[in-house]
């Protein structure tokens, strides 16, 4: 049986314009919305963002700055990025968050959950003990405790110490 959760918040995505671009690519020279669209880190190759639409609290993504959708297509350069991110971001995840676990995961096309298809990204997802509560098993509904924004403004500074090559 499935019961109502009030979210009004949501209406503005679902009858909001949607983007005519990939919602991962950022305009290179232009940082004045990085906030608004939860970046936390700016790379070279590759960049570290906030997922707005959550697994749980804490839930990041890796991508190459370059608009690219398989493994095979990314240059030694981006490879390298990325996999220092993703170690980097495990570091300040257990750091902040304090989580048991985490999952690190990268879905390939549409069929293996992309919901992003055309762009690869890495989702990086902070996991508790227990965090699969009563609302998650009985209701299909997760329970984040933190604002996005409130969380943004928490790990904005961790990121900001991030430096190519550099352990976090």
């Amino acid at each position: 049986m499935t019961h109502p959760l009030w979210a009004p918040w949501r209406m503005d995505y679902i009858l909001g314009p949607k983007p005519d671009s990939c919602v991962l690519c950022l305009p290179p020279d232009d940082l004045s919305h990085d906030e608004e669209r939860l970046v936390l880190y700016r790379g070279k190759a590759a960049f570290v963002i906030m997922n707005k639409f959550p697994y749980n609290n804490g839930h990041i993504m890796v991508a190459p700055l370059r608009h690219v959708m398989d493994l095979p297509l990314l240059t030694a350069e981006e490879s390298t990025e990325i996999m220092e991110l993703l170690k980097q971001c495990t570091t300040i995840l257990r750091e902040f968050f304090k989580p048991q676990g985490i999952n690190v995961g990268l879905n390939l096309g549409e069929a293996a959950g992309a919901g992003i298809r055309d762009h690869l990204h890495f989702h990086l997802v902070p996991r508790w003990n227990g965090d699969s509560s009563f609302m998650a098993v009985m209701s299909e509904t997760r329970v984040i405790p933190d604002h996005l924004a409130s969380t943004y403004t928490k790990l904005k500074p961790l990121f900001a110490r991030l430096r190519p090559g550099q352990p976090a």
